[in-house]
């Protein structure tokens, strides 16, 4: 299992929602030398790739859609790769180019676009011997399992275990994660179903 910092986690965990799996934008607190620290990082483990599109759009931190450009002026973005799929414990799914490859990414959506819907939930592979599976076994054993034990099995921060109730389990699987007060135990969370 390789080993991802929790920024790095979060950068990759949010490319999976995004339809064209572009890294970008990255989380607002992340912002400069330690972007770049972390995106390298990235890169050099191939977790996520460059993609040159057509475009010729500027890269803008504004918007931070696009990551840089090269020396013909050609717009560079950033993808999640199948090795960084893996990395988070998702399976591939079929052909995994990235979408709009040769699109240029808009810049905002027009002021009379109605708000987007959310979308069903992807059918995902849920891999064998990952954290993510160790988690949704402890979450549907009869007696469920508090944050407390999850963390002493899976050596995640606390938050690391809320977040990833809420975008891995909920958002990403369509799992719902119901709790309950449990005398001498405190809150005990389980999976519905």
């Amino acid at each position: 299992m390789t080993k991802l910092s929790d920024a790095q986690v979060l950068i990759l965990g949010a490319a999976t929602q995004r339809d064209d799996r572009n890294v970008l934008p990255l989380p607002g607190s992340l912002r400069g030398g330690a972007a770049a620290k972390v995106v390298g990082a990235l890169l050099s483990r191939g977790l996520i790739a460059e993609t040159t599109i057509d475009s010729e759009t500027k890269a803008d931190t504004a918007l931070n859609r696009i990551w840089r450009n090269d020396e013909d002026g050609r717009a560079i973005l950033l993808h999640i790769t199948d090795a960084g799929l893996a990395a988070i414990g998702i399976e591939p799914e079929g052909d995994n180019a990235p979408v709009g490859a040769n699109e240029a990414p808009s810049a905002e959506a027009p002021k009379d676009a109605p708000a987007e819907t959310k979308a069903a939930p992807k059918a995902r592979k849920l891999r064998e011997g990952t954290k993510q599976a160790q988690l949704i076994a402890m979450l549907r054993a009869p007696d469920g399992a508090t944050i407390a034990e999850i963390v002493a099995a899976t050596g995640w921060q606390p938050r690391t275990v809320r977040g990833a109730f809420a975008g891995a389990l909920k958002k990403k699987l369509g799992l719902e994660v119901t709790s309950e007060k449990v005398e001498g135990r405190g809150r005990v969370y389980r999976l519905e179903g």
